[in-house]
């Protein structure tokens, strides 16, 4: 078993990257003196700046081990929420995010307001900011303080917690949006090479593919898993995953910002498919590791991998040189300090524009930035305290997975609905909020009370026992498009028995034909490499290439 030890080179590799990203981070907030600059970075963002930022933020530390992790316990069924991210990409940059960008919003609670009324901006902006410190920022930290746990044993969680989020803190309450995407980019380039890396040595100390296919069950080099899977069944990759996707990638304040940063419509759009394209590459280099690790270290021979998250840093301590090891580190480091960044910024951006500015219209642009930087360092604060809670669930996924599939549901219907449907009137989408909501807490009491299961892998004992009793069983990914269907209906209801909404007020908000018909004559003006239409189509063709190679 590999020793965890940490020459003096690497620490010097892991200190210097520190003090460089700050240093990018202190620079970049020089120039954040407006509201734009702050929270949308002057909307100047390019396409390369937004691509690598939105896969920096996704590719969290939990991500990086978690990949490698499960393919080694369970096989590459993981990536399917890789894939999926670049396909809800394609549908995102089509059909909704024309709309964000042009009613100029800086968040998307901001545009519910637009489409419907502001019961929905406060509420929904009220969830994300609790979603944003709970869920993104909290189990940001209290992943990456796992990681530095597997490195350290002796230091304890809450120190991890402290040191990591202090770090990501600093830079963003400086700088705003602008200081992320700028670090973000570097951080994602570590990110890759640092992958690329263990990737490569580990498939070179197994020498060969057949080698792979020889030990490792052909299922376990698949996809698509069987209806009756328990962690993934294949019909929920077209119901939950989707829609948890879409919630992530279409209306999650903490991804979309930076697209609402763009330079234009072409620069978010490009930025988005970029994205989805280096999501498209983890396969390779943070999933099939895992099952090299396999090979490398059979658990029969390393019985302390029965915790597998454990082996990403194995096969990182066992292959690596001296110094790039210290780059391997750093960028655990990246993964984490990218996830919290992100987080902070989109949830005072919330706090700031949507209550704040709403509340005191007067308050001008030095006061809104002054505000940001406080309450981003308020929420730092708030998510380094309730981190440590989470150990007390029984893992991070059921954390994740719990929270997710009963919030964000109702809020999925509002978009949806909102752009695809002008006679949704301003008084549906609260009252799809509320009863969505509702439902959802209905069958979160159930769960808590023993009358009902929502499953999110294999059951235990105790779960089989009260299957005996006859309790029945719902896996989450079919949970998500339950809620989601009760809510679109409380918005069809309500919007036939209330008074149809002003079209001026939703033409520019709305999906229609002749929307379509308009932008295909703009992108007759664009060479085809320009052309989002020509490029979503490639990402298409790749995704089924992917998914197709590794059915």
């Amino acid at each position: 078993m590999p020793e965890f030890t940490l020459h003096a080179v690497d620490l010097v590799m892991v200190g210097l990257y520190v003090v460089f990203i700050i240093a990018v981070g202190f620079y970049v907030s020089k120039r954040a003196s407006t509201t734009d600059d702050y929270f949308l970075a002057g909307r100047t963002l390019t396409w390369w700046l937004i691509g690598f930022s939105l896969f920096a933020s996704n590719v969290s530390s939990s991500t990086l081990v978690g990949l490698s992790s499960s393919a080694y316990s369970t096989g590459i069924a993981v990536y399917n929420y890789e894939w999926m991210a670049a396909l809800v990409l394609v549908v995102f940059i089509v059909f909704f995010l024309p709309f964000y960008l042009r009613s100029r919003v800086f968040t998307l609670p901001e545009f519910l307001e637009l489409r419907f009324d502001g019961r929905s901006r406060y509420y929904v902006s009220g969830v994300m900011v609790l979603m944003n410190i709970a869920i993104d920022t909290a189990a940001a930290l209290y992943a990456g303080s796992l990681v530095v746990q597997i490195l350290y044993p002796e230091l304890p969680l809450w120190i991890a917690v402290v040191i990591l989020g202090a770090l990501a803190g600093l830079y963003t309450v400086a700088g705003g949006l602008k200081a992320v995407v700028y670090t973000d980019a570097v951080q994602a380039v570590l990110l890759l090479l640092g992958s690329l890396i263990v990737a490569w040595l580990s498939f070179e100390a197994i020498g060969s593919w057949s080698a792979v296919t020889a030990v490792v069950p052909e299922s376990d080099l698949s996809l698509i898993m069987p209806a009756d899977d328990p962690s993934l069944p294949w019909p929920g990759l077209l119901t939950g995953v989707f829609l948890l996707g879409f919630y992530f990638w279409g209306t999650n304040q903490f991804m979309v910002q930076r697209m609402l940063g763009a330079k234009d419509l072409n620069h978010g759009r490009w930025g988005a498919l970029f994205a989805g394209f280096l999501k498209l590459t983890v396969i390779f280099i943070m999933v099939l590791p895992g099952i090299f690790g396999r090979l490398l270290y059979p658990i029969e021979q390393y019985p302390a991998l029965v915790n597998s998250d454990l082996i990403f840093p194995i096969m990182m301590f066992d292959l690596l040189p001296v110094g790039i090891r210290g780059l391997i580190i750093a960028a655990l480091v990246a993964a984490i300090m990218s996830s919290v960044d992100s987080t902070l910024n989109s949830a005072s951006t919330l706090v700031t524009m949507d209550f704040v500015k709403k509340l005191r219209p007067t308050i001008g642009n030095r006061g809104l930035v002054v505000t940001g930087r406080i309450v981003t360092f308020v929420f730092m604060a708030l998510a380094i305290i309730w981190a440590p809670n989470i150990a007390k669930f029984p893992n991070l996924w059921t954390y994740l997975q719990a929270v997710l599939a009963y919030l964000s549901p109702p809020i999925v219907a509002c978009f949806i609905v909102g752009v695809f449907w002008k006679r949704a009137s301003r008084n549906s989408a609260f009252a799809a909020l509320i009863a969505g909501h509702f439902v959802a807490a209905v069958v979160f009491l159930a769960v808590l009370s023993n009358r009902l299961i929502v499953q999110t892998g294999v059951l235990s004992a105790e779960q089989l026992n009260l299957v005996d009793s006859g309790v029945p069983v719902i896996h989450f990914l079919y949970l998500v498009p339950l809620l989601l269907l009760v809510s679109i209906g409380v918005m069809v209801i309500t919007s036939l028995y209330s008074g149809k909404p002003d079209p001026e007020q939703i033409d520019q908000l709305t999906w229609s034909p002749e929307f379509f018909r308009a932008e295909t004559a703009e992108l007759k003006e664009l060479p085809w490499y320009q052309n989002y239409r020509i490029l979503a189509v490639g990402m298409l063709i790749l995704i089924a290439v992917f998914v197709g190679i590794f059915w």
